[in-house]
């Protein structure tokens, strides 16, 4: 078996690597087990300092991991440099903050002293996905390293340059070997993975349906899971926005990756007098993204990462326009090589459509009409997703109002919804279960334990 890399670009493959066969997944199994307990005994100020080494090796050599990214997933240059970078900080956050997250907390009762303790769980395994390889990794690695714990990587197989790469960056920042291994490994090996003793959870960032089927492998050995699954995040517009600012954000929150983020703005809700005057716009500021080369400065919008990707959202468009709804811009797969996708906003878009009920992972728009903003909150909750929302209003007070009624992790009031080290991420429904980031994130893996002594 083997595992390639194709530049979503071209077309074109790019490498051929190996599947590992069990005694290389063994091997490298056993080296995380057997530097489990040294790793846990390094200081606070030891990790800390790796990973300030970490952030530095990401932006001495950022053009070239931007590069591996833009070649292997198509994003434009300019966001895999941003991607890079955001690691480094996500690195120097937990450096920073780590000690004081996970600090032992006294609770006064009969003891003479009690306290709870937050000690690390382990190994911890991580099934990530393509759109954000750098980012996602780093995500769950900072937090769950600084706390102690090992890690196993397992990445998306059309990434598998990204995924050596980020070993690789572990390795020049000076960690111990075995502390973060890449593992070269199929779907197919993962829950054979789950249920050795010598992994004590996991985690996984992707579709609902590979993540219900983590989850049902981690119950069954007993193993602790946290899961960011899909999102079809809802975009209100209410009739006192700013529409041009909305219109603005909107189309840089749907088409940012080429529309391939989790916390897209995915619906588009607009309600009352509104809604013809913002597809207007959001249709004018689509049409006028320059879409090409990723690795070109001027690209704003590049290929999807997968032919089979491109070809699934075709055929969900296709299936919404023949259940009724209406092209407000008619864009679709382009002539040629590469995967590319032209904008496409789809209006007039009913319940029962598929662009209604499902995630759609691209460039498309999908834009749903409400009578009033208590339509537009019935409308965004009438999903299976809950991973993030935005509401765009004039009235501040109102907007916090209806956030707060939305079914997600995150709700924003006039911004771009996006992931922050300081802020917990992560969402309810089928958008999976847990939190990554901020303090609730470094606390998903660990023990925490009481400590009671009279």
């Amino acid at each position: 078996m083997t595992i390639e890399t194709i530049n979503p670009t071209t077309g074109e493959r790019l490498k051929i690597f190996e599947q590992w066969n069990d005694r290389q997944v063994e091997d490298a199994l056993a080296e995380t087990a057997a530097i489990n307990a040294a790793w846990q005994a390094t200081s606070f100020a030891e990790r800390a300092r790796l990973f300030r080494n970490a952030a530095a090796e990401l932006r001495k050599n950022s053009a070239q991991y931007a590069g591996i990214i833009t070649l292997e997933m198509g994003k434009i240059a300019k966001e895999a440099l941003a991607e890079v970078e955001k690691c480094a900080c996500g690195c120097e956050f937990y450096a920073e903050h780590a000690a004081a997250f996970l600090q032992d907390e006294s609770i006064a009762t009969d003891a003479s002293l009690s306290y709870v303790a937050y000690l690390p769980l382990g190994t911890v395994l991580a099934v990530m996905p393509w759109n954000f390889p750098f980012w996602q990794v780093f995500r769950f690695a900072a937090p769950s390293l600084m706390a102690g714990n090992t890690a196993l990587l397992k990445h998306a197989s059309n990434v598998p340059q990204c995924a050596l790469a980020i070993e690789k960056i572990f390795r020049q920042a000076g960690f111990p070997q075995g502390v973060f291994r890449t593992l070269m490994i199929s779907a197919a090996q993962v829950e054979k993975l789950i249920a050795d003793p010598r992994v004590h959870a996991v985690t996984l960032t992707g579709s609902d349906m590979a993540g219900s089927r983590v989850a049902a492998a981690a119950g069954a050995h007993l193993k602790k899971s946290v899961l960011e699954l899909g999102g079809s995040d809802a975009f209100i517009v209410l009739p006192d926005a700013d529409i041009e600012q909305a219109a603005t954000v909107g189309v840089a929150s749907r088409f940012l990756n080429c529309g391939q983020s989790c916390i897209a703005a995915k619906r588009f809700i607009l309600t009352g007098p509104i809604a013809d005057r913002f597809i207007e716009l959001l249709k004018h500021k689509a049409h006028g993204l320059r879409m090409g080369d990723p690795s070109q400065e001027n690209t704003q919008i590049g290929p999807m990462a997968r032919a089979d990707l491109r070809d699934q959202l075709h055929q969900q468009v296709t299936d919404s326009v023949t259940a009724g709804a209406t092209f407000a811009l008619h864009g679709g797969p382009s002539a040629g090589p590469g995967f590319f996708y032209a904008p496409t906003i789809i209006d007039q878009v009913r319940p029962g459509t598929r662009a209604y009920v499902e995630e759609l992972f691209g460039p498309v728009a999908t834009v749903i009409r409400a009578t009033d903003e208590e339509d537009a909150i019935r409308i965004a909750n009438d999903n299976r997703y809950g991973l993030g929302a935005s509401v765009w209003t004039g009235d501040v007070k109102k907007g916090e109002w209806l956030a707060r009624r939305i079914q997600s992790g995150a709700s924003f009031v006039n911004g771009l919804v996006k992931s922050d080290p300081r802020l917990p991420f992560g969402g309810i429904k089928a958008s999976g279960y847990g939190r990554e980031l901020s303090v609730p994130g470094i606390r998903e893996f660990v023990n925490i334990k009481t400590i009671w002594i009279k």
